[in-house]
């Protein structure tokens, strides 16, 4: 009898709900590339969750403020779509809402 040793699928960070292999992911790091943060922390993401994050704040706001999972969840905008989002299945895709942040 063969134990089942498969690895749980990782849970997304921001919005709680598991990524499954075939949907859309991607590694988000916590402190930008572009601000010092490369070969830093990373954390697996559904793809719509790093859009709407990059959607939302700036590489200096990321590196500065909201560098960890906890502190992203605490910007209103991130909150209200994570609260959102987490009713979706897994594998739900769309477009991140309002555009790119005004610069």
């Amino acid at each position: 009898m063969e134990k089942n040793t498969q690895e749980p699928l990782p849970i997304c960070p921001l919005c709680g709900r598991v990524i499954p292999p075939d949907v859309p992911q991607s590694l988000h790091h916590l402190i930008p590339k572009l601000k010092g943060g490369k070969g830093g922390p990373t954390v697996l993401l559904h793809h719509i969750c790093h859009k709407e994050i990059h959607a939302t704040l700036t590489e200096a706001e990321l590196a500065r403020v909201y560098n960890t999972p906890e502190a992203l969840l605490t910007h209103p905008r991130l909150a209200k779509f994570t609260a959102w989002v987490a009713k979706r299945p897994p594998e739900f895709l769309s477009k991140a809402k309002g555009g790119r942040r005004k610069r």
